[in-house]
């Protein structure tokens, strides 16, 4: 492999100008795509195999004019101090909203208030419900803003009025906070590299990958039924791993030049060798992100396939754009060592200088010296972080997480003020009495069954269908929609739909947004153990390739568990505990997104092995070129360190930067990267990894013979490069092999 991607970065060296005509039209054709395709809506939620999901569709079959999955919109009124909404000019006004809102192409139906009792029991707050027939990723804005007007005129009159619902999505908004993360990116580029012109490339070709990835998800939004967030995911994730690749191949360059090789060379070797690297840690994130598929909700699967394709073109741009970029700079990119002119650069280093340790050496040598006490150190307080982790209490956001800004939120305050808690987490029970001798009977049955249970605050009359064999009934807990409690009734209205189906022959279903959310969450637990075997499975074996060793593996195995566990714990803390949630915005703490953990699995695990594959190939490469275990580790470190450290510094900066985020999902998911990246850079690559293979010495290398025959070579240390300059390398190498 070393000796192909050599080839190819002196390819993309030589023939520049092409390489960069495709990668510029490239971005055109994605750009022109993404203008001329319609506007991503919000992603239809399917969650096949749930008890949700079977209730909706029995919907759509036995109420064909429902429109089980059409998009909602409460609009709520609330009364001036003093006055009630049932008072004659407080009903006129609503009643005159209504009669606006029935107008609309895509309204299915408007609730009035009051024929509905919709207005609570001190009459200061009232609501109307609207039904539209196609969903919220369909609605067209024209009904949006028909509704936005409705209300604004309501407002007019003298009436509070604030709209919630799927129909009414606010776009996710990320801040100023993301250009702060891509600026901070910037400074430790030019801080590694002494350069402009070399601090410039990685964050010009990480923005070119991002751009066609987003792009092509934009373009291809509305016929895959991808939403926003799939895109913001994806740029989040691409932006991180571009710079980091492209970061590692100019840096493996530089070093490369300051070994005295011409240019042109210097490329080939560089892409040869870290290109190698990048290859390996690219395809453990696709694998991680790709292994997404496995939990069944197609809306997780499209994000991990839509990413990992994001993260190939950072790949494949880091392989051949970078060097054609470093043949456009020439000498502006310098040695490693030397500075720009521009940033005090010009002046050879004083001999005492260039002897003098840096900060990776020094820090490997402690680290060789102390292994026990470090390795402790960092197993004990990776344990510490993820304490909170055990309390982790899993969920879906709602209206009740948006910003206090939102009107969303504020409908959802009204709601709860009103009507109680629960009101904003209605249960739908879908009751099938098909082929019972007397439905109606089973009908009231079920309603007064339900009724008794702990956590019920009403229970609405059953609603047949025209063919009178299938009922939906309303439940309103007494709890808000993401707490225990209300997850307790859910369970429990289905325990006694079991009972009712041994007794009575009928089926009773149990779904609606809340109910949805619990079963999703649920899917995520069961999905998390296969995922794990199968991604962590997949990355071993391709670990085992890369180090030719069982132990090295397995260690990165363990260490990226100890990371995720502590990430998650600083997760929990934050978003559910609200431990300094005033400092990342949370306006409202609650259970963790169901989809966090798992996520954060793919994620993070293919994060952290592009830290090891970086660190750990350059004390392999050492090791196999004749050094001490002990020795290895240190040259791995005297080399890779400050690169690492900078890669991992703009991955925290550029996921950080979401936390500014206006959507609860983007916010949660960017912090829990961004602390993740921090755990697993600086306490599990940084400590525990110098600490274990010191402790391990040879026996971190050890591979049993039968093994080391079986598996393919891959040369991730560029052995064939060596042997290019020195047919004697070769000899060496066979020799130890």
């Amino acid at each position: 492999m070393a000796m192909f991607l050599s080839k190819l970065g002196r390819l993309a060296f030589r023939r520049r100008h092409f390489v960069a005509l495709i990668w510029v039209a490239l971005l055109t054709l994605a750009g022109v795509g993404a203008a001329s395709a319609p506007a991503a809506g919000n992603t239809s939620f399917s969650i096949p195999g749930t008890e949700a999901q079977k209730a909706f569709d029995l919907l759509e079959q036995r109420f064909p004019g429902m429109s089980a999955d059409g998009a909602t919109a409460r609009v709520v009124f609330k009364a001036p101090d003093g006055r009630k909404m049932t008072d004659p000019a407080e009903k006129a006004v609503v009643e005159k909203t209504v009669r606006e809102l029935s107008d609309g192409s895509e309204v299915a139906s408007v609730a009035d208030p009051y024929k509905t009792h919709a207005v609570s029991k001190n009459g200061a707050i009232a609501y109307a419900s609207v039904k539209y027939d196609v969903s919220g990723m369909e609605l067209e804005e024209s009904s949006r803003e028909q509704l936005k007007d409705a209300a604004k005129k309501a407002q007019e009159a003298g009436l509070t009025v604030e709209i919630g619902g799927d129909a009414l999505q606010a776009a996710p908004e990320t801040g100023a906070t993301e250009v702060i993360g891509l600026a901070v990116a910037a400074v430790v580029l030019v801080i590694t590299f002494g350069s402009l012109i070399a601090a410039g490339m990685p964050l010009l070709t990480a923005v070119i990958g991002v751009g066609i990835g987003v792009s092509t998800i934009t373009a291809l939004a509305s016929t895959l039924d991808l939403g926003s967030t799939t895109s913001t995911l994806a740029s989040m994730i691409g932006l991180a791993v571009g710079i980091d690749y492209a970061l590692f191949i100019v840096s493996r360059y530089r070093g490369e030049l300051a070994e005295g090789r011409s240019r042109e060379d210097a490329a080939g070797r560089a892409v040869g060798t870290a290109g190698s690297a990048v290859v390996f840690a690219g395809l453990t994130v696709v694998i991680a992100l790709v292994g997404l598929s496995v939990v069944n909700i197609p809306m997780l699967t499209k994000m991990g396939v839509a990413a990992a394709g994001t993260v190939a073109v950072a790949v494949l741009i880091a392989l051949t754009m970078i060097p054609a970029l470093l043949g456009y700079a020439g000498r502006k990119v310098r040695p490693a060592g030397e500075k720009s002119r521009l940033l005090g650069g010009g002046r050879a280093p004083s001999a005492e200088k260039a002897a003098k340790p840096n900060m990776g050496t020094r820090w490997a040598s402690f680290v060789v010296r102390r292994p026990v006490a470090v390795l402790l150190l960092g197993v004990i307080g990776l344990g510490a972080a993820a304490v909170p982790a055990a309390s982790l209490e899993l969920g879906l956001p709602d209206d009740g997480s948006q910003p206090t800004s939102t009107t969303q939120r504020r409908a959802y305050d009204l709601l709860s003020e009103g009507f109680g808690p629960g009101f904003n987490g209605p249960l739908l029970m879908v009751v099938d009495a098909k082929g019972g001798d007397d439905p109606k009977k089973v009908f009231t049955d079920v309603g007064d069954r339900v009724e008794k249970l702990d956590g019920v605050a009403t229970v609405t009359p059953a609603a047949p269908n025209k063919a009178g064999d299938t009922a939906t009934i309303t439940v309103i807990p007494d709890s808000k929609p993401s707490s225990v409690t209300t997850e307790n009734l859910v369970h429990a209205i289905r325990d006694t739909g079991e009972r009712i189906k041994a007794d009575k022959g009928a089926e009773v279903l149990v779904t609606g947004s809340t109910a949805m959310n619990i079963d999703i969450s649920q899917k995520m637990n069961d999905a998390l153990i296969p995922y794990l075997i199968l991604v962590v499975g997949l990355a071993f074996l391709l670990l085992i390739v890369v180090f030719r060793s069982i132990l090295v593996p397995l260690k990165a195995a363990l260490g990226f568990l100890l990371s995720v566990l502590a990430a998650l714990g600083a997760v929990v803390a934050v978003f559910q505990w609200g431990w300094l949630s005033g400092l990342m915005g949370v306006e409202e703490t609650g259970p963790v997104m169901s989809m966090m953990p798992i996520f954060m699995v793919g994620v993070v695990f293919g994060l952290a092995m592009d830290y090891e594959v970086f660190l750990v190939t350059r004390m392999r490469e050492a090791y196999v070129h004749g050094e001490s275990p002990a020795q290895a580790v240190v040259t791995g470190f005297r080399h890779g360190a400050r690169v690492v450290t900078a890669a991992a510094v703009i991955m925290m900066a550029v996921f950080a930067g979401f936390i500014g985020s206006s959507e609860a999902m983007v916010k949660m998911i960017g912090f829990g990267l961004a602390i993740a990246v921090f755990f697993d850079a600086f306490v599990v690559r940084m400590a525990i990894v110098p600490a274990v293979l010191a402790l391990l010495g040879k026996k971190a290398w050890w591979l049993p013979r039968w093994l080391d025959r079986a598996l393919p070579d891959v040369d991730i240390e560029g052995e064939a490069l060596r042997a290019e300059d020195d047919p004697r390398d070769e000899d060496r190498a066979l020799a130890r092999a």
